[in-house]
């Protein structure tokens, strides 16, 4: 099975570092780590775009769904039957992040094996400046920011009364957990593994910022159409 797993995943990826390194990346492995993330995240796109507009689209239905699970406190079956016909209405898949985690997690431990060990013979300078096989806490705190950054745009806007709902102070309680997960991880591992993690969260602010623009169109979109029928 480790074997299949290095076959599939580990030195594929193992090969195209070295490629990059050779041919694109001047001899810097810092930026061919930065080019493999952007390939393989440009490469995922459709699956990541899935995942993040139904993590923003359940964060926004969430007070329908509280509404929902008060009405049908004591009845299950008219309560999952009205939270599976709200998810309907909004093209939410409740479990679409589970399944995009499982699909993506052979890549991510394949990376992860990639960045912690490299290949030998490699730059590990990155720039002249930083060096890849040592924790870098300038990468650390950036990559923290960042994914506090990161979290904020997922929060949607709270409306008139939402801000003292459970679910509310519990999706901007879960703001800081990206942000100590990042330094709980990042601050024992080579820099390596935090510029992937920093390249990957500007990735994701880039499709979060993109998907929230989409959202809000769908909104005005949805109102004026509304608008319109009540006008007729």
């Amino acid at each position: 099975m480790i074997n299949l797993f290095h076959t599939f995943f580990t030195n594929p990826l193992i090969d195209s570092l070295v490629f990059l390194y050779n041919h694109v990346a001047f001899q810097d492995l810092g930026v061919a780590i930065i080019l493999l993330t952007l390939i393989i995240r440009l490469a995922l796109f459709p699956l990541f775009y899935k995942g993040f507009r139904n993590q923003t689209l359940l964060q926004k239905i969430q007070p329908e769904i509280e509404k929902i699970q008060q009405l049908h406190k004591h009845d299950r079956e008219k309560q999952g039957l009205a939270m599976m016909e709200l998810y309907r209405q909004h093209k939410v898949n409740p479990f679409s992040s589970f399944l995009i985690i499982l699909i993506q997690l052979p890549i991510l431990i394949g990376l992860y094996n990639v960045f912690l060990h490299p290949p030998a013979g490699l730059n590990n300078i990155f720039l002249g400046l930083v060096d890849l096989q040592s924790t870098n806490l300038l990468i650390v705190a950036t990559a923290t920011i960042l994914q506090y950054f990161q979290g904020k745009l997922s929060l949607p806007k709270a409306r008139a009364g939402q801000e003292n709902s459970p679910s509310f102070k519990m999706a901007r309680n879960m703001i800081f957990l990206g942000p100590l997960i990042t330094v709980a991880v990042l601050y024992n591992l080579p820099s390596a593994i935090g510029l992937y993690w920093l390249a990957t969260t500007i990735f994701s602010i880039g499709q979060q910022l993109y998907i929230n623009k989409q959202l809000e169109k769908e909104d005005k979109n949805g109102t004026t159409a509304t608008d319109n029928s009540k006008n007729s």
